[in-house]
């Protein structure tokens, strides 16, 4: 096949695309974006760490044992309760078990409390790339029809490149919320789960202190 007709059928493609598709993919993206912070706010909150309760049963742990400290998190949610509690259930096997598991129980938690941020930071760092190419579409359709129009084509093509750089600001647009959302979970997810490893240490020390006596 000629190479002038392979350029000439890739850029009737680019023509017939031009920016306003490239719109409609980022509202669509924008929509997926604001579901997954919803639904990642209701988790969260669902999943807030119990303050009082983990203080009274680690209280409990030193003075009564791991039995009446699982009692005291019955009924409780969260990365922290969940770690302390599965280290707790696994106090009679031993320090190095229990060390073990809650490396395990930290990591599958990790992931539960991670779940759908992936698609944020995706969508924060590639809008702009996203809109810079809707712009691009835009811009190779206004100068094609540049070539061969009058005055008053003339503006029109200026109204429809000043068209086309609506896309670029909408990647923005787009971005900047997932990024800046997408920062603030991943904070929630670090400190959650350096909050859960403190809980387990204290449990791994008094299993410790325990044995050493």
């Amino acid at each position: 096949m000629n190479t002038d007709t392979i350029d000439g059928q890739i850029l009737d493609i680019m023509l017939r695309a031009g920016s306003r598709w490239v719109l409609w993919v980022l509202i669509f993206l924008s929509l997926g974006a604001v579901a997954v912070m919803a639904e990642r706010v209701w988790f969260y909150v669902q999943e807030r760490k119990p303050g009082d309760r983990l203080a009274k049963a680690l209280e409990a742990l030193r003075s009564k044992g791991p039995a009446e400290a699982l009692k005291l998190l019955a009924g409780s949610r969260g990365i922290e309760v969940n770690v302390m509690r599965a280290c707790l259930e696994r106090a009679g096997d031993g320090a190095a078990a229990v060390d073990e598991h809650r490396a395990a129980v930290v990591e599958q938690e990790r992931q539960r409390y991670e779940k759908r941020l992936a698609f944020l930071g995706t969508l924060g760092n590639n809008a702009p790339f996203i809109g810079l190419f809707g712009t691009v579409l835009g811009i190779i359709r206004a100068f094609h029809d540049l070539a061969g129009s009058t005055l008053q084509g003339t503006q029109a093509v200026m109204s429809g490149i000043a068209e086309a750089l609506v896309a670029t600001g909408v990647g923005l647009l787009v971005a900047l919320p997932a990024v800046a959302t997408y920062n603030a979970f991943m904070r929630h997810v670090e400190t959650a789960s350096a909050s859960a490893e403190a809980g387990a240490r204290e449990v791994l020390a008094y299993l410790k202190t325990e044995k050493a006596a």
